[in-house]
């Protein structure tokens, strides 16, 4: 175990290393945000000051070497139009795109693992068609279009719920959340709902994959010879077997959430870290693009790394010191 955590933990270096050379060079060296920071009407006098102040005179292998020191440091750098850390920015935003990306995966796993099992216990019923179809839907419509249509139906003809915003939000330990007031809760139900459809219907058609060639293991056919009532066989041997792959899915499609929450983030103006990202690229804010794709490595990383430690409490038969990489 221990070498295992070793190696993986050498891995998540590795990728973050790699990760902060694709990102510098994708981000400082396209474009000059003095271009847009400045008054177009500025002298060459002020144009070579504001750049000279953002440090963007100096050659870029220097910039790099700067921008790897600070990183060792835990500074990301200034953001260029808020005049403060792009971490502490990204921070403050981060609470909201975890609130929203959370609950969309609840929402995710609460419905489409029942589905999926039920359309793997009865694949040739109309219900089990009916699921199986719907996830089409949830695979085909683009998750934009998805909002779009949300926001027309519940909030414009029938006027159930609004069409953006965080709503009312409660300080916790400094942390703003919206899920503790009703009002937040009721903004948060739409982007939540928009951001868990796809992932919905890949949960659905995992699962119901796995249910499949999972009745059909001997162990099943065994414990129904032994009269265990169909209930006792979903849940205690069907279930916990098919957690597995789910699991995983679950745990990679998270970090993907959070990371790529930006469409919907846009569309219902939820003040999460996507719709940051999109007003930064706009302004070529470089580094509050760079604290979010870092923040978003790491995310990932880690929760990869979550993920394969789950497999042992899952399942007892996998032993992680023997996993090669």
């Amino acid at each position: 175990m221990t070498v295992y955590l070793l190696r993986r933990l050498g891995q998540s270096l590795i990728a973050l290393a790699a990760m902060a050379i694709m990102v510098f060079v994708g981000v400082f060296a396209i474009g000059n945000p003095v271009d847009i920071l400045i008054n177009p009407e500025a002298s060459q006098a002020e144009i070579a000051a504001t750049t000279a102040r953002l440090g963007l005179d100096k050659p870029l292998w220097e910039q790099f070497a700067r921008f790897v020191g600070n990183l060792f440091q835990g500074d990301l750098g200034t953001s260029f139009v808020y005049g403060r850390p792009a971490a502490e920015i990204i921070l403050e935003r981060l609470p909201a795109t975890m609130e929203l990306a959370v609950t969309a995966l609840l929402i995710s796993v609460l419905i489409g693992v029942p589905l999926g099992v039920y359309a793997g216990l009865k694949p040739d019923s109309i219900g089990g068609r009916s699921v199986m179809a719907g996830s089409i839907f949830g695979f085909s419509l683009p998750n934009f279009w998805q909002g779009m249509l949300l926001i027309l139906v519940f909030s414009v003809l029938l006027g159930w719920l609004p069409a953006g915003g965080r709503g009312e939000t409660v300080t916790v330990l400094g942390v703003r959340l919206s899920f503790l007031t009703w009002d937040g809760l009721q903004h948060m139900l739409l982007p939540a709902l928009n951001l868990a459809l796809f992932k919905m219907s890949l949960v659905i058609r995992l699962t119901r994959a796995n249910t499949r060639e999972v009745c059909l293991q001997e162990y099943i056919k065994f414990a129904r010879a032994k009269g265990l009532s169909s209930r006792r066989i979903v849940l205690v041997h069907i279930l916990k077997n098919i957690m597995i792959p789910v699991v995983t899915i679950l745990g990679l499609e998270l970090g993907s959430m959070i990371a790529f929450a930006i469409v919907t983030e846009t569309v219902f103006a939820w003040p999460g870290m996507g719709k940051l990202l999109i007003d930064s690229i706009n302004l070529l804010d470089r580094p509050v693009i760079v604290a979010y794709l870092m923040l978003t490595v790491v995310i990932i990383v880690s929760i990869n790394l979550v993920v394969d430690l789950l497999y042992s409490a899952l399942d007892p038969r996998i032993r992680l010191s023997q996993v090669k990489s």
